[in-house]
């Protein structure tokens, strides 16, 4: 249960992040505010991970192992550039919604690449998550 716990607090912070990038974009260049807050990631990472002694699992990973992580981060990039535009331009609580259609999209490719499957119970999951979001963004 302990990736339960976890996942609150993902969706906790996640919160904060919506909550200081729109309280911080004000004025701001969204790319810059992206690039910043990636620079504080990185450092805290970089601090982390020497304080645990994890760069010694460095060659754990294989090259593919290495490209999927590489193309891990280019997506959350991608991901956080529209993630901040649309946090300056539209209401928080709709770009949070809509982020969250992540999860939608998470189950049809983790079903088409992972082969997990779809049961009814996560199809009207995927379906209640898409109605939320589209009645939060719906004036």
């Amino acid at each position: 249960m302990l990736w339960v716990v976890l996942g609150l607090g993902s969706a906790f912070f996640a919160a904060l992040v919506a909550i200081f990038g729109k309280l911080g974009l004000k004025g701001v260049d969204t790319v810059l505010a992206t690039t910043i807050r990636t620079l504080v990631m990185a450092a805290f990472f970089v601090i982390l991970s020497l304080s645990l002694r994890k760069f010694g699992d460095f060659q754990a990973g294989t090259t593919k192992t290495w490209i999927y992580i590489i193309l891990s981060g280019l997506a959350g990039a991608l991901s956080y550039v529209c993630y901040f535009w649309a946090l300056k331009i539209g209401p928080t609580s709709g770009v949070a919604a809509l982020d969250r259609t992540s999860v939608v999209f998470v189950l049809v490719l983790s079903a088409l690449f992972l082969a997990e499957g779809i049961t009814w119970k996560t199809g009207l999951g995927a379906i209640l998550v898409a109605a939320g979001a589209f009645l939060f963004v719906l004036k």
